[in-house]
């Protein structure tokens, strides 16, 4: 089965779900959306697809899933439209901002029983595959503590930021879904710390732009994520789990897997710039994944839940910042 795609969206992430498509088999991307020409027609030139409105691909036939690359506050009102049409749907996380709404669309999608999946990539990077894979078969005994630091090079723009919802639901949100993930039980507590670091106008739009978060589990497991909005030296990503019989990590990836040595010591190249080429590997394997489980008509890997829990962690974080203390998921959740 070849599983017909419409993306809705033509920007950065947009341009990169559509490279993905283009790269599994079973994959086609039909049509894409735009209300800025010059987007839509560098993607209809690039893969050869039509241009449609968001209607028309709803009323297209030949469209048997969409990819929502919208912003946020579209994308629980999307997914329900093209639920109740019979549509398979992939979203970019978040659903919303709000999880009021996120449990309203939620709830629409368990009664369409359409499919749903919740972008979050950094699950089928294959290095990260590994580690859990590695975590999974007990290499490291039972889990206790999960490291994980992510530092983009720098800030999005500032008109981004004043929309996204701030850093712990736009950027730590994927770290928040990699702890569930390692972690294997649900946060009780969470503990965060936020300061503005790198540019005081990030803090006059509301937002932080350097955080610490620790995450504890009922049993006393912990996860501690650091995120910046700067690192001078490129994208770090980096994972570790420390179990009761060692450690698994999953270590940054450069241009190229060289070290140099000399009289002045040991070097390597550039860290890889950005998740556009950081995580090219993973944004295939998302949609491979994806593309399965419309195919088998199985649950998708990450679903509206893991969406919804991601975000409540995020609401959590916030709370703490504003609160100095630390918050019970249950304050959340209700």
């Amino acid at each position: 089965m070849t599983v017909r795609f419409g993306v809705l969206g033509a920007g950065r992430i947009g341009q990169v779900h559509a490279g993905a498509i283009a790269s599994v088999d079973g994959a086609k991307l039909v049509a894409i959306a735009d209300p800025l020409a010059a987007a839509a027609e560098a993607m209809q030139n690039k893969y050869g697809c039509d241009i449609r409105t968001i209607d028309e691909i709803s009323a297209s036939d030949d469209v048997d899933a969409v990819i929502i690359c919208t912003p946020t506050d579209t994308h629980a009102d999307l997914i329900e439209q093209f639920s109740r049409l019979g549509k398979a749907v992939f979203c970019e996380k978040p659903v919303d901002l709000s999880l009021t709404r996120v449990r309203d669309c939620l709830k629409t999608v368990e009664e369409e029983n359409a499919t749903l999946m919740v972008g979050f990539n950094r699950r089928f990077d294959p290095d990260f595959m590994a580690v859990k894979a590695a975590v999974d078969a007990g290499q490291v005994g039972t889990v206790e503590m999960v490291t994980i630091t992510s530092r983009d090079p720098g800030a999005p723009p500032l008109d981004y930021i004043a929309r996204s919802g701030g850093i712990f639901r736009d950027m730590t949100i994927h770290d928040f879904d990699i702890a569930r993930w390692l972690l294997g039980e649900e946060v009780e507590t969470v503990m965060a710390s936020a300061s503005v670091m790198t540019d005081p106008a990030i803090g006059e739009a509301g937002d932080f732009d350097s955080v610490n978060v620790l995450l504890r589990t009922a049993s006393g497991k912990q996860a501690v994520i650091t995120n910046s909005r700067r690192a001078a030296y490129g994208y770090d990503q980096r994972i570790e789990v420390l179990g009761s019989l060692g450690m698994v990590a999953a270590r940054n990836h450069h241009e190229a897997n060289i070290e140099i040595a000399g009289g002045a010591g040991f070097k390597k190249p550039p860290l890889l710039n950005f998740f556009m080429t950081r995580y090219t590997a993973a944004y295939a394997n998302e949609i491979e994944a994806f593309v399965a489980a419309v195919s088998d008509g199985e649950e998708t890997p990450t679903t509206g839940h893991d969406g919804m829990m991601a975000l409540a962690l995020a609401d959590a974080a916030v709370k703490s910042v504003e609160e100095a203390r630390a918050v019970k998921l249950t304050e959340i959740l209700g």
